[in-house]
């Protein structure tokens, strides 16, 4: 729902109703994730996708039907067979989508929830997609940290879905849970769509050089929340890191420590180091290696210098099993040799990681194409 926030809210506090479309399950090969929507507003504009053009139409008239009837609706879209005007996904896969009516009177919370992801507040939106009540589909929940509103028809049903909804939440992830018809847990009959605004994960980049300015705008064009950190104010400033959220004057192995004592790095968390220096790589590398939850931990240099940093590291205490977490010499072989065109193979080896990919021209694999990570 991020990307199209701004286009709902514009309806929304118009008075008016926007159409709603939400990928709320994928099975096998899919175009979007789940939480990905379509908005359609009242003049027939389009923001945002579910499919990446395999079944936008006939989305797009779902949710013209949905706003006409005032009854959300859930309909799975599959592979298209031998027609070639047939809705379905070329792709192979299948999604699920949620259709509703976005308006105050639907969902009164909405400010409350676009406010919480501006400051970057933790946040989750449960919603009834399916129920043998129908009165009961498309009633909402907004859950936060320490807070609830709204209802989903009854406190058991409410009392479960939060505490679940938290736990999706603490990890940043999007999903259907099923229950009983009334909260009933190892139960069928009611499911419930819980999208999740965690914060953006962060991506640390230590060393304010120019390989930093252009990585700074691939983790900003991944939707990470940048930070550049150097113990040298002649050079880092905001001025040099446009594509970066902040720019940070301290030693990094002194912020990374700080940062984790605060709690700000869990397992979405990829730091960079790309100091070129052992006096700043050395000591920021073994506070990240020491941490147990980072997604990435990558770290700039020649071979010769990553055999150097090895035996510095080794003498400091760090273990070989450890030394396995470390991306060394950072990024994937593409033959990269300007600072965007490393910056690009940074931001891929972080992607594989993340979802378990090779790395490797699809054309020369076979199977799935989307990992499941």
């Amino acid at each position: 729902m991020r990307e199209v926030l701004e286009e709902l809210l514009t309806v929304w506090r118009s008075g008016g109703a926007a159409g709603v479309a939400t990928v709320v399950r994928t099975i096998r090969s899919a175009p979007r994730q789940p939480g990905a929507t379509m908005v359609v507003s009242p003049d027939g504009s389009v923001a945002g996708s579910v499919s990446g053009g395999c079944v936008e139409a006939a989305v797009y008239e779902l949710v013209n039907e949905v706003v006409a009837s005032g009854r959300p609706e859930l309909q799975r879209y599959g592979i298209s067979d031998d027609d070639a005007f047939a809705v379905g996904l070329t792709c192979g896969g299948i999604i699920d989508i949620f259709a509703e009516a976005v308006s105050r009177d639907s969902f009164p919370q909405l400010q409350a929830v676009a406010d919480d992801i501006a400051a970057h507040r933790p946040t989750a939106v449960a919603t009834v997609i399916a129920h043998p009540d129908a009165d009961r589909i498309g009633r909402r929940l907004v859950i936060g940290t320490d807070s609830v509103d709204g209802s989903l028809g009854s406190a058991r049903i409410d009392a479960a879905v939060t505490d679940d909804a938290r736990g999706l939440l603490a990890v940043g992830r999007t999903g259907v849970l099923s229950y009983g018809p009334d909260g009933q847990r190892q139960e069928t009959g009611m499911e419930v769509f819980v999208a999740s605004h965690a914060p953006p994960p962060r991506m640390l980049i230590f060393g304010a050089i120019d390989f930093a300015a252009a990585l700074a705008q691939q983790g900003a064009l991944l939707g990470y929340r940048v930070t550049v950190c150097d113990a040298r104010p002649v050079f880092a400033t905001p001025a040099r890191f446009p594509g970066a959220d902040e720019v940070v004057v301290m030693w990094p192995d002194r912020y990374l420590a700080e940062q984790a004592e605060q709690g700000a790095i869990d397992a979405r968390t990829a730091i960079c180091v790309l100091t070129h220096d052992p006096k700043f790589d050395v000591p920021v590398l073994q506070i990240a290696l020491g941490l147990p939850e980072v997604g990435y931990i990558g770290v700039m240099g020649s071979r010769r210098t990553h055999d150097d940093r090895l035996r510095r590291l080794r003498e400091c205490g760090i273990t070989d099993a450890d030394l396995t977490r470390l991306a060394s010499p950072i990024g994937l072989d593409l033959g990269a040799r300007t600072p965007e065109e490393t910056a690009v193979s940074i931001a891929a080896e972080i992607i594989a990681r993340r979802w378990g990919g090779g790395g490797r021209p699809l054309s020369d694999t076979a199977g799935r194409i989307h990992h499941e990570g």
